[in-house]
């Protein structure tokens, strides 16, 4: 997450890359990278129109997206980078075939409130009473981006007055409010896909606590189903065990740590029904790589990549992909 938002300089991927084109119809795309700038151009083969880039978006796991200012406002590149074809490609869900003009050609407006969602989840201090102010941005999700300002927790940790409560603990939230609020307002829940209608379809598999809360037998209140049951949020994906069957085994795998904790007397009655309900779901087809059957990977059209659905289910072959 730290790498979510890049200047040009930081980015991997523009400095091995001194220029990348892409051709559609009349229009050439280049992003060309000096070591010192990244430009982003766009020709029709009689005019031009070039900017500094200002903010690469993503860290090139997947893609890479690139936003420059023209005529006083942000415009996120009609073209980004792919990591799966090392390349240019149409920016998912920007294609416009054919451009009506180069200005429109070269990149989408974002408007004020899309540019402050953008920079707020991908950057750190974007915002300042509810505005967007770039020059204090700190690139990337940063400490305080999840846990607020840090310098009361810094200082009662350099004096050792034991204050540790001088910062704020994702972990103290209950189960519903981490995954679908907390997690949710960058990785979108069910509330913030709710209410926008151009994040329906295919594209929504992207957005894991939405997918998660729409699973069969989900339960919002289970902390065993939140985000970071699974996921470690201070380490890079690759370093986790996000995959590993053991997550599942917690709910679906009789003998261990549900059934120890059903034998506990103080439970609610709630608690009790969910946990005599997992010691009866052991999968009857296999015992191990959960996710193949379970959580399938879904690609979007042009993302050039195939992304894990967390709507848990049982996958049957040749049905369709549940909204």
């Amino acid at each position: 997450m730290a790498h979510a938002l890049q200047k040009p300089s930081e980015s991997p991927v523009l400095k091995t890359h001194p220029r990348m084109t892409f051709r559609s119809g009349q229009f050439l795309y280049e992003i060309v990278s000096d070591g010192t700038q990244s430009v982003y151009r766009v020709t029709d083969g009689k005019e031009t129109l070039d900017e500094p880039i200002l903010y690469a978006f993503g860290n090139a796991h997947v893609a890479q997206t690139y936003v420059f200012r023209h005529g006083g406002r942000l415009l996120e590149g009609r073209v980004s980078y792919y990591a799966s074809i090392d390349g240019l490609d149409w920016t998912v869900g920007d294609a416009l075939d054919p451009p009506p003009d180069l200005e429109e050609a070269a990149g989408r407006d974002i408007d004020s409130d899309e540019a402050r969602n953008c920079f707020s989840c991908h950057g750190t201090a974007a915002l300042a009473n509810g505005r967007l102010q770039l020059d204090p941005l700190i690139p990337g999700v940063s400490c305080e981006a999840c846990h607020g300002p840090g310098q009361k927790h810094a200082m009662a940790k350099l004096l050792e007055t034991g204050a540790d409560s001088m910062i704020f603990n994702p972990k103290t939230l209950d189960a519903e409010t981490l995954s679908q609020e907390f997690c949710g307002a960058c990785h979108r829940g069910v509330d913030s896909v709710a209410v926008m209608p151009d994040l329906g379809g295919v594209s929504n598999v992207r957005f894991q606590p939405y997918r998660l809360f729409n699973s069969r037998g989900h339960d919002a209140k289970d902390p065993r189903l939140t985000c970071t049951a699974c996921h470690d949020p201070h380490l890079n994906l690759g370093q986790q065990d996000a995959g590993n069957d053991s997550h599942c085994k917690i709910c679906h795998d009789p003998g261990t740590a549900a059934q120890t904790r059903h034998t506990k007397q103080d439970k609610s009655a709630g608690a009790k029904r969910r946990e005599a309900s997992s010691l009866s779901t052991k999968c009857p087809v296999a015992g191990d790589k959960c996710m193949s059957c379970h959580m399938p990977k879904v690609e979007v059209p042009g993302s050039h990549f195939q992304f894990t659905d967390h709507r848990i289910r049982i996958v049957r072959p040749g049905e369709p992909y549940p909204y």
